[in-house]
């Protein structure tokens, strides 16, 4: 029974485990999220290991012990601009342990690994002013990745484009003002905000920064999306609040 075994494999994760050991989870295009070990103290081969790095892992498994280490780790992407800014960093630790929270979709590893690949190359040498945007960008697409991605477009009423609508995070729609229940809880989202989010969801990041947003209209996107991804979660990552 093969033991060793090749993955393409975006970093998401390191943690130390023990005096000199580290635990590291990835997500590869081939099984999706992967946790193992990597052996060895500041001499280690490994020690360059990071989060953000991309490129071919190599794995052992033992199944007497159930357990993973990495015996080799190729390169190929480092992105050390997402650790020179402090926005940068902040937005690619978002996209890593949302990521992680979410399984990485449970399928289409491949499409998630692209998706966050993506996000990551953009932010790599993002001004500070468009990080938010990025990850927002990633926020809602990964969105529809999950499948809880709700329609634009219109509420049940087919109300038009330039109506303000209100999204209820309880039923997962959106509502105009005519059939929304009136909760406190509901998020506005105006023409601005969705015009934005229907302009970039299948446009890569790069291309997503041509369209301008006022600062309202983002504050929306903001609030509506982390709003879908909380749902979908159970729970808030505190990390989105930066």
């Amino acid at each position: 029974m093969a033991r060793s075994f090749c993955f393409n494999v975006l970093c998401l994760r390191i943690k130390p485990s023990g005096e000199s050991n580290r635990e590291a989870w990835f997500l590869s295009a081939e099984e999706g999220i992967i946790k193992a070990t990597i052996f060895g103290g500041p001499k280690s081969r490994l020690r360059s290991a990071a989060p953000f790095c991309q490129g071919k892992l190599w794995i052992y498994r033992d199944p007497v012990r159930d357990s993973s280490k990495v015996t080799d780790f190729d390169v190929q992407s480092w992105r050390p601009g997402l650790r020179e800014q402090y926005d940068r960093t902040m937005a690619a630790n978002c996209i890593s342990e949302t990521v992680l929270a979410t399984h990485a979709g449970g399928g289409s590893w491949d499409a998630a690994l692209k998706l966050a690949g993506s996000a990551l190359d953009c932010l790599e040498n993002a001004d500070e002013k468009y990080c938010q945007r990025i990850l927002h960008h990633f926020f809602w697409n990964w969105t529809g990745f999950l499948g809880v991605k709700p329609d634009l477009c219109c509420c049940a009423c087919e109300a038009s484009g330039d109506t303000v609508l209100w999204f209820n995070p309880k039923e997962g729609n959106l509502f105009c003002g005519e059939c929304r229940s009136g909760s406190d809880n509901d998020i506005t989202v105006g023409p601005g905000a969705r015009r934005w989010l229907l302009a970039v969801e299948n446009l890569d990041p790069e291309n997503a920064l041509r369209y301008s947003l006022d600062n309202v209209s983002f504050l929306q996107v903001k609030a509506f999306v982390l709003s879908i991804l909380a749902g979908s979660l159970g729970k808030r990552l505190s990390l989105w609040d930066y």
